[in-house]
């Protein structure tokens, strides 16, 4: 739970000339029997009423206060009731509350009776006297109960106020605070001793309040518990007064003079010019008067003063501390100090009121201007029309790079990215992607480039899928009939593409869902960071929180924007998949391959032969077995010359002087006749559809020749296969994993980058206010309307308008007294 002190937090510099005087400084407050007690009072109900209104209002005033700290046990519940002056068993409801009690003592001589008025929650208003004692209690506690249970807190900051008006009591502020506990109660969160220390901490953290510290006698100052925590506060206890209570436990310790003004001056802990003071209460918890518990606390004042100085040999240094021992020394001087500090402020909080009823006026004004224009369209459509322009321009700020608003706060990991997006993985992706910054916070352009960097790695994890036999027999053997066939290279340059398109399409569509989930999130942010630039340069946003519909209107004319750029980009990808994938694209046979594989004239010789006839390839499993048959009946074979001895620009021409008339293939092989069983196949194969082979003269032949047979050879090694049979579906998926590899890095490299960035990115920067202006503002003005009309959005301004007004006569109420307080000085 935040325990900043939203209520009564006040973080105004306290000049220096106010600290807390430490030497003698209760013989400078002494109160002047002599002096005005109207013009004491009329101070006190001043400060009294604009306190009770910066409570009501949630206003940030440096009023001088007295705020009491101390641990449960170390009797700070028995000090307030001994400044109020009657018993109304406070102690029981500072073991239960959980809240700040403001205490606003106010003497009145004609208040023979204790007159206690609890303010209304979130009002400047106070209910009905509260009569009995025990109902001040219950009432503590009831309203400590509502606001946890309604809050679902353990502790709260927010102040209860209690006005007591009494004869007997000082015109004095203290707000109590709970206890320090180091542990917390049964049924009670584990953390409420945290959240008490962090309360109170914040409370007594402002500089223009007093810390009324409190820690029982028998706490020796090495160990105790909560003197650090003061110490963070007010390292130098300026504007610290430390109490210690239960005196009277101690003084049985001291029989000599030295011994007692030891200890009186602390000043081994505390410090040389800290001076604490001695006090000690009533024991007695019975049911008692009024008036004798006030007689009961003079007498115990006396009693130790009568021990000091009769029990103790010499007696004690009188001049020295005189002026700390006792509660009615205590009482004087917190009465004192406190209209020091009024006095002292009150130049400044006059000023500082007639600033704060200048900017009510002016919220008021606007106010008034607001509910004008709730029915002028002229300036609906200005203030509308500026507050997109400033989302246009916060989104293009984003995309470029920014680090505000907090990325740790409104960035996203690529795991959240995912879930949130619902898109989950990338499709056909088996292998897990982690781009670089994975973990990071992300957003606008930074998140966007992340994703870009995903795809990639995402994509460049695919390769070219298997085959069956059955799709390559299917594309390799269509062509039987149509005189000449495709070939090998054709075949698997088909099956790439095939895949290609089948497996890069999703990854395609994926990333531009992506990117566009990454560019529609820029809208909140966008938002956050025109309300945070506005707060920081000190101007007033184009307010437009009341229009619920303008807001629904614009939020949806920013995602059609954002899912129309995916569909454009989406088309714009698959025409170029489609481009790299088409028969008539070059992509598969360009020489700057990815790699680099070694050709051989030979091999080249041989795949265009066998390339002639697909018809008489066998890609069953049984094909290595058949193939080897094939080669014992081959006899008489004219030995190949090598790549070595062939030049490469003829070796068509060595083929085309080879005519089939002029082979001889005998009927009967002869078993001792040397045979290789790839030249053999190949030539026969060859024999198959000479004519037509040659009078097709297909592309891939003709590249061949161009690029010194490279294409070639890279389906099928560097020319060792003359040597070794090798399967022909074998070689057909290598060289398909190859030109999936060139399509891919074709795609990714040349056209995918730059797509996704001139259709995502520079429409964001440049056609994003025109879209949004066309859907918003280019209609009539009755539809226009139609967005700024919400149900209930008159009555929350007309409300607001009276909450103004009334605050407004408080504060000037305020102003009045202050300057008539101000003359008076």
């Amino acid at each position: 739970m935040a325990t900043t002190n939203s209520f009564l937090n006040t973080p105004t510099k306290t000049p220096t000339s106010t600290s807390i005087p430490k030497k003698h400084h209760h013989k400078q407050h002494t109160v002047d029997p002599n002096r005005s007690g109207s013009e004491f009072k009329d101070r006190f109900e001043a400060y009294n009423r604009l306190q009770a209104a910066a409570v009501a209002f949630g206003e940030k005033l440096p009023i001088p206060e007295i705020v009491a700290i101390g641990g449960q046990s170390d009797g700070k519940s028995s000090l307030l009731e001994a400044l109020l002056g009657f018993r109304f068993n406070v102690r029981e409801v500072e073991m239960g509350t959980r809240r700040p009690l403001i205490l606003q003592m106010v003497h009145d001589q004609s208040a023979l009776e204790p007159r206690c008025r609890f303010q209304e929650e979130d009002s400047e208003e106070y209910g009905s006297p509260v009569v009995l004692a025990s109902a001040i209690a219950d009432t503590i506690k009831s309203r400590t109960e509502s606001l946890l249970k309604r809050t679902r807190a353990a502790v709260s900051s927010k102040p209860i106020v209690m006005r007591a008006e009494y004869a007997h009591c000082p015109n004095l502020t203290i707000i109590d605070t709970p206890g320090f506990v180091l542990k917390a109660k049964k049924g009670e969160p584990e953390r409420t001793p945290d959240e008490i220390l962090s309360m109170v901490k914040s409370l007594a953290s402002p500089p223009h309040r007093i810390i009324l510290f409190l820690q029982q006698s028998s706490v020796e100052w090495c160990s105790s518990l909560w003197l650090d925590t003061i110490r963070e506060i007010d390292p130098s206890f300026r504007r610290t007064v430390i109490v210690v209570s239960k005196f009277d436990n101690r003084l049985k310790e001291f029989t000599e003079r030295w011994e007692v003004d030891r200890y009186l001056s602390a000043s081994g802990y505390l410090g040389e010019n800290t001076r604490p003071f001695f006090v000690a209460l009533p024991k007695d918890r019975g049911t008692i008067s009024n008036d004798e518990f006030r007689r009961q606390i003079s007498q115990v004042d006396a009693e130790m003063l009568h021990y000091l100085r009769d029990s103790v040999k010499g007696g004690f240094d009188e001049e020295k501390y005189r002026s700390y021992v006792g509660f009615g020394c205590l009482r004087d001087f917190l009465e004192a100090e406190l209209q020091r500090r009024y006095k002292e402020a009150a130049p400044a909080t006059l000023a500082l009121l007639e600033q704060r009823c200048g900017e009510v006026t002016a919220d008021l004004a606007r106010m008034e201007c607001k509910i004008n224009a709730t029915s002028d369209v002229a300036h609906l459509r200005k203030s509308a029309m500026l507050h997109a322009a400033a989302l246009c321009n916060h989104v293009e700020a984003l995309i470029d790079g920014a680090a505000d608003p907090a990325p740790e706060q409104w960035g996203k990991t690529t795991e959240e990215e995912r879930l949130e997006s619902g898109i989950g993985s990338w499709p056909s992706v088996t292998a897990e992607i982690k781009p670089p910054n994975a973990t990071l916070r992300l957003y606008g352009g930074a998140a966007f480039e992340r994703v870009m960097h995903e795809f990639r790695c995402a994509t460049y994890s695919i390769k070219c899928p298997p085959v069956s036999r059955e799709k390559v027999a299917n594309i390799l053997l269509a062509h039987t009939g149509r005189g000449g066939g495709r070939g090998i290279t054709e075949a698997a340059a088909e099956i790439a593409r095939a895949a290609a398109r089948s497996w890069l399409a999703p990854l395609l569509d994926t990333a531009c869902d992506r990117l566009a989930f990454v560019l529609g999130n820029l809208f909140d942010i966008s938002i956050e960071k025109n309300h945070g630039n506005d707060s920081n340069n000190g101007h007033r946003p184009v307010d437009m929180e009341g229009y619920i519909g303008f807001h629904a209107a614009l939020r949806q004319s920013y995602n059609h924007f954002m899912k129309d750029l995916s569909k454009e980009c989406k088309q714009l990808l698959r025409h170029h998949l489609d481009s790299v994938t088409s028969p008539y694209s070059h992509v598969c046979y360009e020489n700057n391959f990815i790699g680099s594989f070694s050709s051989g004239t030979n091999s080249m010789y041989q795949l265009n032969q066998a390339t002639a006839s697909p018809l008489c390839l066998e890609l069953s499993d049984g094909g290595a077995a058949l193939r080897k048959e094939a080669m014992k009946d081959q006899e008489n074979i004219p030995p190949e010359k090598s790549a070595q001895e062939t030049t490469p620009g003829k070796v068509t021409e060595s083929r085309d002087a080879l005519r089939e008339c002029q082979m001889t293939v005998p009927e009967t092989p002869s078993p001792d006749q040397p045979s290789d069983g790839n030249y053999g196949i190949k030539r026969e194969l060859g024999n198959c559809v000479e004519v037509g082979a040659r009078k097709r003269q297909p592309r891939i032949t003709g590249n061949a020749r161009n690029h010194g047979q490279n294409g070639e050879s890279l389906l099928f090694g560097n020319g060792d296969n003359i040597s070794r049979p090798v399967s022909t579906y074998a070689e057909i998926c290598s060289s398909a994993a190859q030109h999936f590899a060139r399509i891919r890095e074709v795609l990714v490299e040349r056209s995918v980058a730059s797509t996704l960035n001139s259709g995502f990115l520079t429409p964001c920067r440049e056609r994003l206010f025109v879209a949004l202006g066309l859907n918003l503002f280019a209609v009539n003005d009755e539809k226009f309307m139609d967005m700024f009309v919400a149900p209930g959005a008159i009555d929350s301004l007309e409300n607001e308008r009276q909450s103004l007004q009334k605050r407004q006569k408080i504060l000037h109420s305020c102003l009045n007294e202050f300057k008539s307080v101000a003359r008076a000085l």
